[in-house]
């Protein structure tokens, strides 16, 4: 087989690989001969078919099948060997010489090549970048307090109704064809004002009377009041009346030892003033990871914004095209700008990772897995979890190969990211929440 390239630019090029027939005559020969070993066809023992009947009927296939891997071998062994770095894959090209076995014993494939571009990276500390610092104020903590002690809380009798209270009892209407038993009003969703301040201080065996209209304008509040579907309830107006049975209130946890060993574990905190300085500590890790989330995507793009080159755009354009059979040109040409980003990403990364010779261990995708595992452990308020608990969800995750993967190019981007701080000049500044929280609206 002979190969040849020519480069269109700095960003295209193609290979031609010229097939003849001493290229592939031994490898289809053997193919058939093992066909003829196994063949079943009428009229002949297995293992006795003529080999020109054998070849006949599948010679033209398996040359096909054979070339094909032959080309595709070649092709992928010429880009190792010539340290070619392509982006995509080769896109086999229309070059008039068309694919005729019955016609010439010759072939000849043109492919088209995407080649990652040279460019060199800028960065000094004549760059800056900006590392947020951001300190809870004595209202956010409070307000996280409230919410532990709100979502640790629970429903207690109460004697009379107030505005946020839930009553239950027997909704029935006037004329008594509708009754649910176990009807349960929420004062506060009463819509009409005068209605809802006839719930207001009534104990349990009080009667309260109300149209069910103006109290519930919506059929689906009605349904649930009714315990009916919505379609059954389109129809229904009118007085109802509520004999209540019993007057529920929400009551948040006390700021006690019961709520911090709920929160932050049995005995790890003892005091109030232990357990404000823990959700302060919370507070600002979650604002630690907020800047560093803010300084590395800034650091991506200022990398992004200081390193220059093209890319081989047409190309990827109509690679994205076949790769991706229900995208239509629309689709890619929509998307272009994300995906060029991110593909220029990919190659800053790797340069930067190559040229400061990164590795990544084993432990460090581990360690990456079980941050991640805290972080979603927290969100649903276990706090308290043990490293062997982390330890053994985040072997688990890694279990997985896209899991895995993905964990892995996380290290591999803060690595490069921390690369990238370290190569510049970083400035601290103390903001408030709000102000950090609009840099964000400004992009």
């Amino acid at each position: 087989m002979n190969v040849t390239r020519e480069n269109t630019d700095a960003l295209n090029a193609t290979v031609r690989i010229d097939v003849v027939k001493a290229d592939y005559e031994e490898k289809v020969d053997k193919k058939l001969r093992e066909y003829r070993r196994t063949a079943s066809i009428k009229g002949f023992r297995p293992g006795h078919v003529p080999f020109q009947l054998i070849r006949k009927m599948y010679g033209t296939t398996v040359l096909i099948d054979e070339i094909n891997s032959l080309v595709s071998e070649k092709l992928s062994e010429y880009i190792k060997i010539e340290n070619l770095d392509i982006l995509g894959d080769p896109i086999p090209l229309e070059d008039g010489h068309s694919f005729d076995p019955e016609k010439s014993d010759e072939f000849s494939f043109t492919f088209e090549l995407g080649l990652a571009p040279e460019f060199g990276l800028n960065l000094s500390k004549k760059q800056k970048l900006t590392r947020y610092q951001i300190e809870p104020d004595s209202k956010m903590v409070a307000d996280y307090i409230d919410n532990y002690a709100r979502r640790n809380g629970e429903f207690i009798v109460a004697e009379e109704s107030a505005e946020k209270d839930v009553l239950k009892g027997d909704v029935i209407s006037e004329d008594g064809s509708v009754i649910n038993e176990e009807a349960s009003i929420s004062v506060e969703m009463i819509k009409d004002e005068k209605i809802r301040n006839e719930f207001l201080g009534r104990s349990a065996g009080e009667t309260v009377g109300f149209d069910l209209r103006k109290a519930f304008p919506n059929d689906n509040e009605i349904a649930g009041l009714l315990k009916k579907e919505k379609n059954e309830v389109k129809e229904l107006s009118g007085l109802y009346s509520m004999t209540i049975r019993e007057v529920s209130r929400f009551t948040p946890a006390e700021n006690n030892q019961e709520l911090w060993d709920k929160v932050y574990g049995e005995g790890n905190v003892s005091s109030p003033e232990e357990f404000e300085a823990r959700v302060t500590e919370e507070i600002k890790g979650f604002f630690n990871r907020e800047s560093e989330y803010k300084l590395h995507t800034d650091a991506r793009d200022l990398a992004l914004d200081k390193t220059e080159f093209d890319l081989p755009e047409e190309f990827l354009k109509r690679w994205l095209l076949r790769v991706n059979e229900k995208a239509t040109a629309e689709d890619i040409e929509k998307d272009w700008d994300h995906f060029r980003k991110d593909l220029r990403w990919q190659l800053v990364k790797n340069r930067i990772a190559k040229d400061n010779e990164v590795k990544i261990t084993d432990d460090e995708i581990l360690e990456e897995a079980k941050s991640f595992t805290r972080q979603q452990f927290s969100q649903y308020g276990l706090y308290y979890a043990t490293d062997e608990q982390i330890t053994s969800f985040a072997r688990d995750m890694l279990k997985k190969e896209e899991d895995a993967r993905r964990i892995a190019e996380k290290v591999l981007d803060t690595k490069v990211l921390n690369i990238i701080i370290d190569s510049v000049k970083v400035d601290d500044k103390k903001v408030s929440p709000d102000e950090f929280n609009k840099l964000f609206a400004e992009k």
